[in-house]
């Protein structure tokens, strides 16, 4: 695709992608076969939604949870997931050094590795970290998807 082209209007999508849903699962499933329950705390994210959460400790009451405005995020284009762990009581954790399944290594990054293995990238891998964040780019930059560039819905 040639991508200095001028924007094209296409629609903003309202579900993840195909891909990233069919991945997603899949990393729920073979973190569970680990031994490691994790429960998927987000995924598609609409403008309005990424708004008010960029507006949390900003304009209204919270901590900042997220540096970028609705139309920033791959949430916004169904291409990212956040995740957490799952204690024994089922409530969600963020304990990056939990060992729950007793092998000697962190959940979390047993579940991040998961998680690349099926083609995500990770936000704890960035300047800012973000580490709940998966996302499936496929080659996309923000300026691509913002230019009306979309993934295919199979690779």
């Amino acid at each position: 695709m040639d991508r200095e082209r001028a924007k094209r209007e296409v629609p903003m999508p309202s579900e993840l992608h195909p891909v990233v849903e069919e991945n997603k699962q899949k990393l729920i499933q073979r973190a569970k076969e680990k031994g490691i329950p994790i429960v998927i705390t987000d995924g598609f994210r609409s403008i309005e939604e990424q708004n008010k959460l960029y507006e949390k400790g900003r304009t209204t009451e919270g901590d900042i949870v997220t540096t970028v405005k609705g139309g920033d995020s791959y949430h916004n284009y169904g291409l990212a997931i956040d995740f957490a762990l799952l204690n024994s009581e089922g409530n969600a954790v963020w304990d990056t050094m939990r060992d729950s399944n007793g092998n000697h290594r962190s959940d979390w990054m047993e579940v991040v590795s998961i998680a690349k293995m099926l083609g995500f990238t990770w936000g704890g891998d960035w300047e800012f970290k973000d580490y709940p964040h998966l996302q499936m780019d496929f080659g996309l930059s923000m300026r691509d998807l913002k230019n009306g560039e979309r993934p295919p819905e199979r690779r």
